[in-house]
């Protein structure tokens, strides 16, 4: 199994736009962060989870014309954004499956109702199968997804486990209850926004705590703002095994 991170940055991205932040002027490309989504490849699928409002660019750099699904975690624009964007993958391979909470699928079915509505024709529409997921694990061409139930802030939001890998971003709480979706992992990606406390994601202690408890054999860190650091000066102060991503990373994970 291939992970590559399209994106690592919060919602904002890195730099943000009139930001005089150091972090933001790093001329370190490892500084340098699209909205948080991740593409994962087996010999049997290849899905993305979320597409914000660099989509089409994360598409374009990673080589794509074709996928297998779109997974979505939650509704917030720096996840869903970049919808319009798979209108050359649908026409290219045929209606494009998605799949979200009911409620995620709602709003999408209400910020891009041109995509859902068969009354509403027009050359080059995307086209999209909606699957609502009800937390019960499900199959992309044989191969099993587990969704995982997280708190983001006061919203409920998805993470995937797919085979020893799993994505939890955006999360301020992973309740106990979801904690043996995410034994004997060999990856796991999770929320690290910054150092201070913030009300709707980990910082940087609560992710090494959360990380610490589940033990997975590597994890890396994802959906980070400016506030966080550079690269290069947070890398080697974490613990052995936890990895701050960045975009563009490529990991490989054997069964």
């Amino acid at each position: 199994m291939r992970i590559r991170f399209l994106g690592t940055g919060t919602s904002q991205g890195i730099p943000v736009i009139g930001c005089d932040h150091p972090v933001c002027l790093s001329m370190d490309t490892r500084d340098v962060r699209m909205r948080s989504s991740v593409m994962v490849e087996t010999e049997k699928m290849r899905v993305v989870i979320d597409c914000g409002q660099e989509f089409r660019i994360q598409m374009l750099q990673a080589d794509v014309s074709h996928l297998d699904a779109l997974l979505f975690t939650h509704e917030h624009a720096d996840h869903t954004a970049g919808l319009d964007d798979i209108r050359q993958l649908s026409l290219r391979n045929g209606p494009l499956p998605l799949y979200a909470h009911p409620r995620v699928m709602d709003n999408l079915r209400e910020r891009f109702r041109y995509i859902f509505d068969d009354a509403i024709i027009y050359e080059g529409k995307p086209k999209a199968l909606p699957y609502e997921l009800d937390g019960k694990p499900f199959y992309i061409n044989g191969e099993k997804i587990t969704p995982i139930d997280a708190i983001h802030g006061q919203l409920q939001v998805y993470g995937y486990r797919i085979r020893n890998m799993a994505y939890l971003t955006d999360v301020s709480e992973v309740p106990v209850s979801q904690w043996y979706k995410l034994k004997d992992l060999d990856v796991l990606i999770v929320d690290a926004l910054r150092i201070k406390p913030h009300p709707t994601h980990f910082n940087l202690d609560q992710a090494l705590e959360f990380i610490k408890a589940i033990h997975p054999r590597k994890s890396y860190l994802t959906h980070i703002s400016h506030l966080l650091g550079f690269y290069a000066e947070v890398q080697p102060a974490l613990p052995e095994n936890v990895f701050l991503s960045y975009d563009g990373l490529e990991v490989v994970c054997d069964d």
